[in-house]
């Protein structure tokens, strides 16, 4: 059974952090060095926080030329992480890879999301956080290579087990039964229930939530942005050209989703219409402290589906059309923080 997101303490025991400050961070040996480094980089003012999962995502960024390392300084090494200085289109950038699936412990996926946005937002002088990366589509509201800005996620790793013939609750259910082959019936697995995440927010009592959404502000911003996606990359093209959909539903859990009825279950419940297994991490995280978070899925297969393409390949394509949009959106913000009224705004 997938670990719950609600049960991970172990992300602040990890982080060893309690604020932006950088005197927060522990008396390591060693630390006094990274705790010069994270000054000198918080003294060029808010960055934007980058976060993506996967090496093909990172390796995307890298190519594209679009992210400037800091002459001065171009990385901190912390925590067994290296968090990347810059700039992106003028705006400044601080981006880190969180670590990607193992087959022995997809679970880590989650923790170590969770764990490279809560040290970005209690080390760094951050402004928000960009989550972008590859998704499965659950349906066919969404082709190879388009890009999502999901509204909405969800976390569907966190159940209860419930006991074989107990009455069914008015909440969603799995039912192992109805998967008998070759037809329906009584299983002795029963049924899950999906469980609602505890939600500790700045100013507000512990909330019992299921949907996370993203910041309605930065959300507002992405559906004002125009953005041409590529159709080809050098070994193969889409039979058309992907586009950016705005406003759905995405799904996260602990686990590499290769099903294609439990993906059919997901979207005829909760009508997702993307799977991944890191955004919930990352929205959770970043809404704790009221920091706004946006993410962006290109997506690469249909989960639990027949390959058509190279699935590399797809990876690849969908990666590149995630970091345009994340890329363009960087820009915007990065336009608006630079402006004379934000800057009055702050002081």
């Amino acid at each position: 059974m997938a670990m719950e997101l609600s049960s991970l303490p172990l992300v602040l025991l990890l982080c060893l952090l309690a604020g932006s400050s950088t005197t927060a961070l522990p008396a390591l040996p060693g630390m006094d060095r990274v705790r010069q480094q994270v000054d000198r980089a918080n003294r060029r003012g808010p960055s934007i926080g980058l976060v993506m999962s996967y090496v093909a995502e990172d390796t995307a960024l890298q190519a594209s030329g679009y992210f400037r390392p800091w002459r001065v300084q171009p990385f901190v090494d912390l925590y067994g992480r290296r968090f990347h200085i810059g700039s992106i289109r003028g705006a400044n950038v601080i981006y880190a890879l969180t670590g990607q699936r193992r087959v022995l412990k997809p679970e880590l996926l989650h923790l170590n999301a969770a764990v490279t946005v809560q040290t970005l937002l209690d080390v760094f002088t951050v402004s928000g956080i960009v989550h972008y990366g590859t998704a499965g589509s659950s349906n066919d509201s969404m082709s190879f290579g388009d890009v999502s800005v999901p509204k909405l996620v969800a976390y569907t790793g966190a159940w209860t087990w419930k006991k074989f013939k107990s009455l069914k609750e008015s909440s969603t259910e799995l039912n192992f039964g109805q998967f008998n082959i070759p037809d329906g019936g009584e299983n002795l697995l029963g049924s899950l229930k999906y469980r609602n995440e505890e939600l500790y927010s700045v100013g507000k009592p512990m909330e019992e939530v299921f949907w996370l959404p993203v910041d309605s502000a930065w959300f507002k911003i992405a559906e004002g942005l125009k953005v041409n996606l590529e159709r080809c990359n050098d070994t193969f093209c889409l039979p058309k050209t992907p586009q950016v959909v705005h406003g759905l539903k995405g799904a996260s859990a602990d686990m590499f989703l290769d099903n294609a009825e439990y993906r059919k279950f997901l979207f005829r419940e909760f009508a997702v219409s993307t799977i991944d297994e890191e955004s919930a991490a990352v929205v959770m995280t970043t809404t704790s402290p009221g920091v706004p978070v946006i993410v962006f899925r290109g997506v690469s297969d249909l989960a639990g589906g027949e390959p058509t393409w190279s699935s590399t390949s797809l990876m690849n394509l969908a990666s590149i059309n995630a970091l345009k949009v994340a890329v363009e959106f960087i820009a915007t913000i990065g336009r608006q923080m630079s402006t004379p009224s934000a800057q009055s705004s702050k002081n």
